[in-house]
């Protein structure tokens, strides 16, 4: 399973870039609000609950950010190259991780209200997949999502051009981040948890 979501997380990069995607800019309806969630899930105590989020490092002309997918309960951290911040490579992105690590692993998406996020009730249609969003200006509210911006800005810095960050560099700084043990995990690292968690599903 482990090397099944670095190289799929690698294949996700490669197929969005070659898709010739477009975008729609009009706003969307928001429904489904955090608290509308389960309470295991606001606390962590249920595993395949997922924090949704783009990053983006520098305003260079090519627009590349990365998605980045954060398992609430194990904080074990993905992302992946886009070709920029708009709804459909974003959407593909979800798909094509969903697919990747089943309904089982991916239980519902936590995101925030940008227009990156438009395509969700695409996702929400194709995938049954639950939806939640979070309330504006609010970040405690996708906690784990927060601390993972931090973890990447450690290898990242605001004048980086994700274009030129090549895909064996981004997959060892993200095995380095899940790698590292945290103290809330009596000193085990994300993927750890994350094993342990998969090693206990039917």
């Amino acid at each position: 399973m482990l090397f099944q979501l670095w190289y799929i997380a690698k294949q996700i990069g490669t197929q969005i870039k070659r898709q010739n995607l477009s975008e729609k800019r009009a706003r969307f309806a928001v429904d489904n609000s955090i608290h509308d969630s389960q309470k295991d899930v606001k606390i962590r105590d249920m595993f395949g609950h997922w924090e949704l989020d783009t990053v983006v490092l520098s305003r260079a002309e090519n627009k590349r950010c990365f998605a980045k997918f954060v398992e609430r309960k194990t904080r074990l951290y993905t992302a992946v190259k886009v070709p920029d911040r708009t709804a459909a490579p974003i959407e593909m992105a979800i798909k094509q991780m969903h697919f990747i690590i089943s309904t089982k692993v991916f239980k519902t998406a936590t995101i925030d209200r940008g227009k990156e996020f438009a395509g969700y009730a695409n996702i929400r249609h194709d995938l049954k997949l639950p939806i939640y969003f979070a309330d504006p200006y609010s970040s405690w509210q996708r906690g784990s999502n927060e601390n993972s911006n931090g973890l990447l800005r450690e290898f990242y810095s605001n004048k980086t051009d994700i274009a030129l960050v090549n895909e064996k560099e981004r997959t060892n700084n993200l095995l380095l981040i899940i790698n590292k043990p945290r103290k809330c995990f009596g000193w085990k690292s994300p993927i750890q948890m994350f094993l342990q968690e998969l090693s206990h599903l039917t």
